[in-house]
């Protein structure tokens, strides 16, 4: 399992890497992806979009279920990974590059932990 230190962690596997102290870039971790199984299918939101800090701004479908993905901060959606769209399989490929969303004006977040933490988290479940 791969849990690169640069990002933080929500405690529903989704990975932020922060830009900036207001911008975010989102997607799902490595054991969240390997957790699903083979992805088929994402459900995004458009950019402009507001997202709150623990609700849902998407959602993945995979061979086994769909499942909510979960927004780690507030704020402004600025971008959208339209790849995915086309290409869900690389959430599965390449967890930590095929972002969902970057996020902007971002007011709060969630308690987010170190890869350190996310590691013995995972390890408990």
């Amino acid at each position: 399992m791969n849990f690169p230190e640069e990002l933080k962690y929500s405690k529903t596997h989704e990975w932020v890497r922060f830009e900036d102290e207001t911008t975010a870039v989102i997607g799902i971790t490595d054991y969240a992806q390997d957790q699903l199984g083979d992805l088929v299918f994402v459900n995004l939101p458009e950019e402009g979009d507001e997202v709150t800090a623990g609700e849902t701004f998407a959602d993945v479908e995979s061979v086994k279920a769909v499942s909510d993905v979960m927004s780690p901060v507030s704020g402004v959606v600025d971008a959208v990974n339209e790849e995915l769209a086309d290409e869900p399989q690389r959430m599965n490929q390449e967890p930590y590059e095929a972002w969902f969303i970057r996020v902007r004006d971002v007011s709060e977040s969630e308690d987010l932990m170190t890869a350190e933490e996310y590691r013995a988290f995972t390890e408990e479940g």
